[in-house]
C-alpha cells in the first residue's frame, strides 16, 4: 500500500515543481502490483493522484457552490474515487504483462498512454503524465507528430522497463527510445509579427460590477494606444459577470462601434441562448467593419461550473452565476485565421486540433480562471495551453479575467506575460502560422493504437498465464 501511496505522491509532484520525477512515478506501483490486489492498489495511487492535483476543487465548490466545506470535501472525494477508476483498471490489466520482461514494458507504457485518451470520454480530462514535460523543449519535439501521449508512453516506458530489468536486463534496451526524440526535427517556431490587444479586466468573482462594459471598453482604448493602433484584434476573456451581445442592443451597437471607429476585430466572450432559459458560454466574433463576423458555442461544458453531473446535483449548485444549466454548442467555428476556444477545453488534445483543421492560423484561448482562486489550477492550466500550442504548431494567445494572460510560441514557450491580478491591457505578440502539423492532421492516431496494442497484449497474457 505504501508503494501505491508513494506513486500517487509523485504523480502529483511532477505537476508541482518536479517533473524530473515523471519517468520513475509509476515505478513504486508496478512494483507493488504483484504483491498485492492489482486493482485496489491502483485505485488507491488514482484516488490520491486526482485528490492531490485537483485539490482546488474543494475550494472552488465551497466558494462559489453552495456547499458547507464538508460536503465540499466529500464532492472531491467522490470526484477522485471516480477518477481513479482509470488507474484501478491500468493496474488490473498490467499486472499480467509484468511476468513479460521483454516484451511488457512497451505493453503496459502503451496501456497508460492509451487510457489517458479515455479520460475526457469517461467525463472529466485534465493533465496527462505527458504535460511534465512541457519545458523540455526536446521532449515536446514528439507532441506535433504523437501529441502529448507520446511523451507519457515514454514515462511510463521507462518505469516497466526498470522493474522489468529485476528479471531481464535486456528490458533495459526500450530505453533507447529516448533517442526518438533527439532525431526528431527541432521545434520552429515563426518569429513574431503581429500584435493583438489583450483586455484583463480583472473582474471580482464575488462582486463583479453590475455595468462590466465600461472597463472593457476603457481597458480596450488603452491596449490600442499602447499597440500604437496597430492589432490585429481586440480580445475580451471569459468574465464571471455575464457579457450580452446577442439579447443587449445598446451594447451590441457599442460593441460594433468600437470595432467600426478603431478598425479593430473585437474578439469577446459572450453569453448567447440556445433557447430562454438554455445559455451558450460563447465567442463572439465582430470583424473591423463592426459587423458580426461568427460566433463559436462552447462544446465541452465544465462539470460544477456550467453544468452539474448527476449525482451531484442533489449537493452543490452550479458555480456559475448564469440562470440556468449551460447549453453546449455542437460544432467548431473558425473565423478567417482565428480559432478561439473557451476556458476547459484546452484539456482536449483532440478537440482544439479541430480549430487548426479548420483553418485557424492562431489559437485563442479565452478563460475566467478566477474560479481557481490563486491554486495551482492556474499553472496546470497553462501547462494545458502550452502542449496545445506545441501539438498543433501555432501561436497561442491565452487571454483571462484576473491574470495569467500571455502569448505562448508554436514550441510551447512563453512570449509575453500580462501582471496577474491587475486590471490592464496586454499587447501580445504572436504569428500567423500554416501548414498542419502530423498530430493537428492525424489525430489521436498514436493513443489509439497504443491502447488498442496494451489491450491485446493484455488478453495474450492472461490466455499464456
Amino acid at each position: 500500500m505504501l508503494w501505491a501511496v508513494l506513486s500517487a505522491a509523485l504523480l502529483v509532484a511532477i505537476h508541482a515543481g518536479f517533473p524530473l520525477a515523471a519517468p520513475l512515478a509509476l515505478l513504486p506501483l508496478l512494483w507493488a502490483i504483484p504483491q498485492g490486489k492489482a486493482f485496489r492498489l491502483g485505485w488507491l495511487t488514482g484516488t490520491l493522484q486526482w485528490g492531490g492535483i485537483c485539490y482546488w476543487i474543494e475550494g472552488t465548490l465551497a466558494r462559489h457552490g453552495g456547499l458547507d466545506p464538508w460536503l465540499a470535501w466529500l464532492a472531491l472525494i467522490l470526484f477522485s474515487l471516480a477518477k481513479g477508476l482509470h488507474t484501478a483498471v491500468f493496474a488490473w490489466a498490467a499486472r499480467p504483462l509484468l511476468k513479460h520482461a521483454l516484451w511488457g514494458p512497451v505493453a503496459i507504457a502503451a496501456l497508460w498512454a492509451g487510457l489517458e485518451r479515455t479520460h475526457g470520454d469517461l467525463g472529466f480530462a485534465w493533465l496527462t503524465l505527458g504535460n511534465a514535460g512541457i519545458n523540455a523543449a526536446w521532449l515536446t519535439r514528439l507532441a506535433p507528430f504523437t501529441g502529448v501521449y507520446g511523451i507519457s508512453f515514454l514515462f511510463a516506458l521507462t518505469a516497466a522497463a526498470l522493474l522489468a530489468a529485476r528479471q531481464d536486463r535486456r528490458a533495459l534496451a526500450w530505453l533507447a527510445l529516448w533517442a526518438l526524440p533527439v532525431v526528431l526535427p527541432a521545434l520552429q517556431e515563426k518569429p513574431a509579427d503581429q500584435r493583438a490587444v489583450a483586455v484583463q479586466p480583472n473582474f471580482d468573482e464575488e462582486n463583479p460590477p453590475r455595468d462590466p462594459y465600461f472597463p472593457l471598453f476603457d481597458l480596450s482604448g488603452q491596449g490600442l494606444r499602447a499597440a500604437g493602433q496597430k492589432a490585429q484584434a481586440v480580445i475580451w476573456p471569459e468574465v464571471p459577470v455575464g457579457v450580452y451581445y446577442d439579447t443587449d442592443l445598446a451594447f451590441r451597437l457599442a460593441a460594433n462601434r468600437f470595432s467600426r471607429d478603431t478598425q479593430a476585430p473585437l474578439i469577446l466572450g459572450s453569453v448567447a441562448f440556445a433557447k430562454p432559459g438554455a445559455p451558450r458560454n460563447s465567442a463572439q466574433f465582430i470583424d473591423a467593419q463592426g459587423n458580426v463576423a461568427a460566433r463559436y458555442d462552447k462544446v465541452n461544458l465544465v462539470p460544477f461550473g456550467e453544468f452539474v453531473p448527476w449525482p451531484f446535483g442533489l449537493l452543490v449548485e452550479k458555480v456559475s452565476t448564469e440562470a440556468g444549466t449551460f447549453t453546449p454548442g455542437d460544432r467548431v467555428v473558425v473565423n478567417g485565421p482565428w480559432g478561439a476556444f473557451i476556458c476547459y477545453e484546452s484539456a482536449f488534445p483532440h478537440f482544439v486540433r479541430q480549430f487548426t483543421t479548420q483553418g485557424a492560423q492562431v489559437l485563442v484561448n479565452l478563460t475566467n480562471d478566477g474560479y481557481f482562486a490563486r491554486s495551482a489550477a492556474r499553472e496546470q492550466h497553462v501547462s494545458l495551453a502550452r502542449m496545445r500550442a506545441v501539438e498543433n504548431g501555432r501561436w497561442l494567445l491565452r487571454v483571462t479575467n484576473d491574470g495569467y494572460t500571455m502569448s505562448i510560441s508554436s514550441s510551447g514557450r512563453i512570449a509575453t506575460q500580462a501582471p496577474a491580478y491587475q486590471a490592464t491591457a496586454a499587447v501580445l505578440p504572436f504569428a500567423f502560422e500554416k501548414g498542419l502539423t502530423f498530430y493537428a492532421r492525424f489525430g489521436d492516431w498514436f493513443a489509439w493504437l497504443c491502447l488498442a496494442a496494451g489491450l491485446v497484449a493484455v488478453v495474450y497474457a492472461r490466455l499464456k498465464s
